[in-house]
């Protein structure tokens, strides 16, 4: 049976993924609360293999990989032990980001074979172009995305789904949390 692959993805509300001309993650961090944060130790607690884009990876270590394990949050310093394939031609290593392997090839083959070859689920967070493309594909079992209260309409960098195909999306799960913080989680289908 095929591993079970989740695009796990932050947000603000009018769909921007990343940080902005400032520096700033789209508005959104600073808006997260304990439930929130309990949730994500939760969803990362479990054993799962990591899947990033060379972007994102290099993004990742930027912000995380100089910093010693101890002295990280925990929900930053479980994604940095995870386990993490990244699917690149530009990245090698070696890196501050232990347990990491890179593929290199065609990213619909690299994971097609990942979730026949994978005793355990996938996980992707951001890697928009990537995601994109193995969507199209068919490869994206769930799309888990977390929308934060904010609209970074002027500010905000990077549309998470901008350039996709178009999808149906069958609503399997929802949750609210500290109030203000929105997760669903889709089964996406090609819309055709």
């Amino acid at each position: 049976m095929a591993a079970t692959y989740t695009w796990d993805v932050f947000c603000t509300l009018d769909g921007f993924g990343s940080y902005g001309p400032d520096g700033d993650w789209g508005g959104y961090w600073g808006k997260h609360g304990p439930e929130f944060l309990e949730n994500r130790r939760a969803v990362l607690g479990e054993d799962q293999l990591m899947v990033l884009g060379g972007n994102t990876f290099r993004m990742f270590v930027k912000l995380l990989g100089q910093i010693p394990l101890d002295d990280l949050d925990p929900v930053n310093a479980r994604m940095l032990s995870m386990p993490t394939t990244v699917v690149s031609t530009t990245v090698s290593g070696p890196f501050p980001w232990p347990d990491t392997t890179v593929a290199t090839g065609d990213a619909v083959d690299v994971v097609s074979r990942l979730k026949k070859e994978s005793g355990v689920p996938l996980r992707s967070h951001g890697s928009l172009s990537l995601n994109r493309a193995l969507m199209a594909a068919g490869l994206v079992d769930r799309v888990q995305v977390t929308i934060f209260p904010v609209i970074s309409g002027r500010t905000g960098a990077f549309p998470v789904f901008g350039g996709a195909e178009d999808f149906d999306l069958d609503l399997l799960e929802h949750r609210t949390f500290d109030g203000r913080t929105q997760e669903l989680i889709y089964r996406p289908a090609l819309h055709g």
